[in-house]
């Protein structure tokens, strides 16, 4: 069986550090910020919330120009007030990245408030820190995943997320198990029985 592929996660890594640099709030959350909290699922997809402001809008466009680039400011500024995600494209490579404006995704406001630094070592890159939505909103918006298709991605996902957390000797990246509980609990039965199997099945994995 070959070698599991490496996701090329460059664009991203560039993105991220270029809203660092302007200055621009944003937030990771999804597949990439679980990585952050001990899934190890290979990922190729970064997601982004953004609240970008008219010089950030600016400041991202001159970041990435045309030619090579596809950041158009007008159509940020479109998506921004429509609330629909956008795209920065690079078209030597023939990758994308989609930001989602913070004005489309009311659900996250209260995550994005609540947002933390977090380092991000990957292989072939230097370390450097991001924000991160915390643990228990990443898990927050996989129950929700979880509830709409039942995948067993996101199913693992939560299992090695719990299992790091219970292995974790120290107290800064605890979960707040029963803020999780409550969440689960507003998604409905089965999702909280499932939250209730998964905590379980994982703190057995973790005292193996």
């Amino acid at each position: 069986m070959g070698a599991e592929k490496q996701p090329d996660l460059s664009l991203f890594l560039e993105i991220l550090q270029t809203l660092e640099r302007i200055n621009a709030p944003y937030m990771v959350i999804g597949a990439f910020a679980a990585t952050v909290y001990g899934i190890t699922r290979v990922t190729y997809d970064i997601d982004i919330i953004v609240d970008l402001s008219e010089e950030h809008i600016d400041a991202l466009a001159d970041a990435y120009p045309m030619p090579r680039y596809y950041a158009d400011p007008v159509m940020i500024r479109n998506s921004i007030e429509m609330g629909i995600m956008f795209n920065l494209i690079d078209t030597n490579r023939g990758e994308k990245a989609d930001l989602v404006p913070l004005s489309g995704t009311l659900d996250y406001r209260a995550a994005f408030e609540r947002r933390i630094r977090q380092l991000v070592e990957i292989p072939g890159a230097e370390p450097f820190e991001i924000w991160c939505a915390r643990p228990e909103d990443v898990i927050h918006g996989k129950l929700m995943a979880w509830k709409e298709g039942r995948s067993r991605k996101h199913e693992n996902d939560i299992f090695e997320m719990l299992v790091q957390n219970f292995l974790d000797e120290s107290d800064e990246d605890k979960f707040d198990e029963g803020q999780i509980d409550k969440i689960a609990e507003s998604l409905g039965v089965e999702t909280y029985q499932f939250w209730q199997k998964i905590k379980s099945d994982a703190k057995k994995d973790a005292t193996r």
